[in-house]
């Protein structure tokens, strides 16, 4: 059997010490594994809440739409983000103090939508398709007060198209 001695040998190190840098080693990657997780999740929306609001009924014809109402800043700035359930004639009127050019994306909305910018009458000036999480701006062909998000295609299902009028409350 042959020998060899180790230059520099190296100390013996306690077994408690080498399991508290190991420990320490894990915390440390865990909470950053934790942190980096919670960034993705924030910039992704991950753990919104969709907002709720009051709702008043519009009618497009014979077709009742139940439509949540964002009058406030704040309000029409979160609109649908984060709504994974809208039914089949339920939407969000968003309503401005002035007529004004108005444009919306997607961004944080799950749900394939379609916008009705509407003049103070309820007529339609004109509609888009919004894809989800779309950060494109769809925007109103002439100043409007009234914007209308619904499922996409409920408005093409039903034949409305530019110039079809709405009723409701908010509509001179």
């Amino acid at each position: 059997m042959i020998y060899v001695k180790a230059k520099n040998p190296v100390p013996a190190m306690p077994a408690a010490w080498v399991l508290r840098r190991a420990a320490a080693g894990l915390r440390a990657a865990l909470l950053w594994g934790a942190t980096a997780l919670a960034g993705v999740a924030a910039a992704q929306g991950v753990g919104e809440q969709p907002q709720r609001l009051q709702a008043i009924t519009l009618t497009a014809g014979m077709h009742i739409i139940r439509a949540e109402v964002a009058i406030t800043p704040e309000q029409r700035q979160k609109g649908l983000m984060y709504r994974r359930d809208l039914a089949t004639h339920e939407g969000m009127l968003f309503v401005f103090d002035e007529p004004a050019p108005q444009c919306f994306w997607m961004k944080n909305t799950p749900t394939p939508l379609t916008i009705a910018f509407l003049a103070d009458d309820g007529s339609i000036v004109n509609l888009a398709d919004m894809k989800p999480f779309d950060e494109a701006s769809h925007c109103s062909a002439k100043p409007v007060r009234f914007v209308l998000e619904m499922n996409q295609g409920w408005f093409a299902k039903r034949g409305l198209k530019s110039g079809f009028k709405l009723a409701g409350t908010p509509f001179k």
